[in-house]
């Protein structure tokens, strides 16, 4: 399977905006000023009309936060708004590469030789609202990938015929720009130019910096993003009060900020938009104990923050759904189920429980629903995931329509395939069980 990403649509995906050649030409002219003075408004005093003013001008995608804008002294919910700000400024600063001072040559890129950065997405239990703990809570964000001026992005599957469709690959290709040249000033053809007058005038192509081969590389394309990252950061206003760490991470950029006794771990996913869907190719590992470096995968973190998003707007006052998916998670600590499984189960359950069963008045009765449901589907040894063939997903959210046509993919599959596995599983459930009346009681 080959498609094209990037040839001909707009870097936002949105009907109406320029061109990525006309797109890149404009960024080159643009500002950092008002976006800095904005950033520094909205971390001081992270308020909704502080973050309206950042979210406009970026349409209906950018800036998404999977809670709506905070209330006055809901500091998780400040500091997941502040968390997503500071990471639009970064990729303004990129993008722009308005870089002052010593740092100047080692943040300036070529507008050909690092993919252009679109939308950001807040993803994971932190950005959802359930995180299990009140420690070492990570932030995280998703930044998708455009192709650079002259390039397109092909995504391949690793292997051909696989399901689900899980791991992939992303060619990297030129593509003829002759006929936009006039449009972009001193761009060049990579094709249909001399490579030395190339180098002089616009530096390497996408091929000769973040890809191995024809591919593009993750672990290549992350270290970079991490330079840009760490010579940005010096211009923004709070970096006098914060100390930055970057921390090791080859997949992604991971990095701390600290000041007195305050800590905030953010990680920035990368991810390549497929189509106009919610699915991204993303820089996360597969579930393989290794993975490629030119390998990509499937990932539906940004649909799922946009099915809790739904939720948030529509959920009436005194909901506990992400209180009852936050007290089930926490539960599972020393066992061997994941949250995503637990996460997929209340899932399930909130599309199709009305949201008004889910006031706090039933807070009893949901707990017992998502237990029995995970009973079920271990007693069954099958729990389906969320997206994949799943007829009943909200309107709002985009698939793939091989993601939409694809038969249900088991979760479980390991314990249909293993007895002892299974069995295993159902003595950690009993636990799960008994750890969640303990926990219920000792509440009262």
């Amino acid at each position: 399977m080959v498609s094209s990403i990037g040839v001909t649509t707009c870097p936002r995906g949105q009907p109406g905006q320029p061109s990525p050649e006309v797109h890149w030409a404009q960024c080159r002219a643009a500002g950092r000023q008002k976006g800095l003075g904005l950033l520094y408004s909205a971390l001081v005093r992270p308020r909704p009309e502080y973050c309206e003013q950042l979210r406009a001008p970026q349409g209906e995608k950018d800036l998404r936060v999977a809670t709506t804008c905070p209330e006055e002294g809901n500091k998780d919910a400040e500091r997941a708004m502040a968390v997503t700000i500071l990471v639009w400024v970064l990729q303004q600063l990129i993008l722009n590469v308005h870089v002052v001072g010593d740092e100047r040559d080692e943040a300036r890129r070529d507008h050909s030789s690092f993919p252009g950065l679109g939308s950001r997405f807040g993803i994971g239990s932190t950005m959802e609202g359930w995180s299990p703990s009140e420690e070492n809570i990570i932030y995280r964000v998703l930044v998708s990938l455009i192709p650079p001026y002259g390039h397109a992005f092909l995504p391949e599957l690793c292997n051909p015929g696989e399901t689900p469709e899980r791991n992939f690959r992303i060619r990297v290709q030129l593509v003829c720009t002759c006929k936009t040249e006039q449009l972009v000033g001193d761009m060049l053809c990579f094709i249909h130019h001399d490579e030395e007058e190339q180098r002089r005038n616009q530096g390497p192509s996408l091929l000769q910096t973040v890809c191995t081969g024809s591919y593009l590389d993750v672990q290549k394309t992350a270290c970079r993003f991490h330079q840009l990252v760490k010579a940005c950061w010096v211009v923004l206003p709070h970096s006098r009060r914060w100390r930055l760490t970057m921390l090791p991470c080859n997949r992604s950029c991971k990095f701390k900020m600290a000041r007195a006794e305050e800590e905030i771990i953010i990680e920035i996913m990368l991810g390549v938009q497929q189509g106009n869907s919610d699915i991204f190719l993303s820089s996360q590992a597969s579930e393989a104990l290794f993975t490629p470096s030119t390998t990509w995968t499937s990932s539906c973190a940004v649909a799922e923050a946009k099915f809790f998003e739904r939720l948030a707007r529509r959920a009436p006052d005194g909901s506990f759904h992400l209180r009852c998916l936050q007290l089930c998670a926490r539960i599972l600590v020393g066992t061997g189920f994941s949250e995503y499984a637990l996460k997929t189960v209340v899932m399930h359950l909130l599309n199709t429980t009305p949201l008004s069963g889910w006031h706090r008045t039933h807070f009893l009765l949901r707990l017992d629903d998502i237990m029995r449901y995970l009973c079920h589907c271990l007693e069954e040894k099958r729990l389906d995931h969320f997206f994949f063939g799943n007829e009943k997903i909200p309107e709002e959210i985009v698939l793939p329509p091989a993601l939409q046509r694809a038969e249900p993919f088991n979760l479980f599959q390991h314990l249909a395939q293993d007895p002892d596995a299974q069995a295993q599983a159902m003595r950690e459930f009993t636990d799960m069980q008994d750890r969640l009346t303990r926990m219920l009681a000792n509440d009262n």
